[in-house]
């Protein structure tokens, strides 16, 4: 509260609070295009910025584990269906939100690294059903702890109720963007 009252008493004189280079972008358009709308810049550029570091830093822990960001996420998808763990190709493209040609990517390589195997739905259809193998499991597995392990640490910094009411607020929000935009669904960030 106290950082809202300083940004607005500071923003009113011109200058932006020390230190947050978010506000100073604010107060700085404020200055120099009073008519310009600028509440939206502590939320989005926040959001942009903490995307970009959660999404960096994943990677840095992927890389560390030595696994692909693109191929834990399928297997992560298969691991989450419950036994058998094993999903259509369609089913996957739509948990995963990507396209059928980013799936299918996917899985030649998980496949060519023995994580998956594909085989014909037994229902005479021209599905094609994606199971995790036990090689799959193992990396999924050893991998989920680290990478979750780590996004819980980055958010330390907040209490539960913090974190429960700023995930209620985004997910608001993002239902709310979500719907101005007619979108459904959304590709992961942090992904190159």
């Amino acid at each position: 509260m106290e950082s809202s009252q300083q940004f607005k008493a500071e923003s009113a004189q011109g200058r932006a609070p020390a230190g947050d280079p978010v506000d100073a972008i604010a107060v700085a358009w404020q200055r120099e295009r009073p008519q310009t709308p600028v509440t939206s810049i502590g939320v989005v550029t926040r959001i942009w910025q903490l995307a970009k570091h959660f999404g960096d830093d994943r990677r840095r822990v992927l890389a560390e584990a030595d696994v692909d960001p693109a191929t834990l996420d399928l297997l992560s998808v298969l691991r989450r269906s419950g036994p058998p763990y094993t999903l259509s190709t369609r089913e996957l493209a739509e948990l995963s939100l990507v396209t059928a040609g980013a799936i299918s990517q996917r899985l030649t390589r998980a496949e060519r690294e023995n994580l998956i195997v594909r085989r014909p739905a037994a229902d005479r259809s021209r599905a094609v059903l994606v199971e995790l193998t036990p090689a799959g499991h193992d990396l999924v597995e050893r991998t989920v702890d680290q990478v979750l392990g780590r996004e819980v640490e980055l958010l330390d910094g907040l209490s539960d109720e913090q974190r429960e009411a700023l995930a209620e607020l985004l997910r608001t929000l993002l239902d709310d963007v979500q719907a101005k935009l007619n979108v459904h669904g959304v590709s992961h960030v942090g992904h190159p």
